[in-house]
């Protein structure tokens, strides 16, 4: 007797995607207050338009961050109920 396998929530998939993705780049903006990061801060910066280490560009940066793991996430997880047979 085979089990069925368990749906995943697409929306909450995204949304833990999402909030990881937005808080792992202001994490990485503050980090490079200091100094660390700097080659990772300028290539998000060129991913996300108005990124930087400053308080609106972190704001920004986590908008942009959040917006894209919530989508790739939501798309996986909706992709993973599709494909879970």
């Amino acid at each position: 007797m085979a089990s069925e396998t368990p749906r995943l929530d697409a929306w909450a998939f995204g949304m833990a995607c999402g909030l990881l993705w937005a808080g792992g780049v202001v994490v990485l903006g503050l980090i490079a207050r200091v100094g660390w990061g700097k080659r990772w801060e300028r290539l998000l910066a060129d991913l996300y338009r108005g990124y930087n280490e400053t308080v609106p560009g972190l704001a920004v940066g986590a908008a942009w961050a959040f917006f894209d793991a919530f989508s790739g996430g939501y798309v996986v997880g909706r992709l993973y109920n599709r494909f879970r047979q």
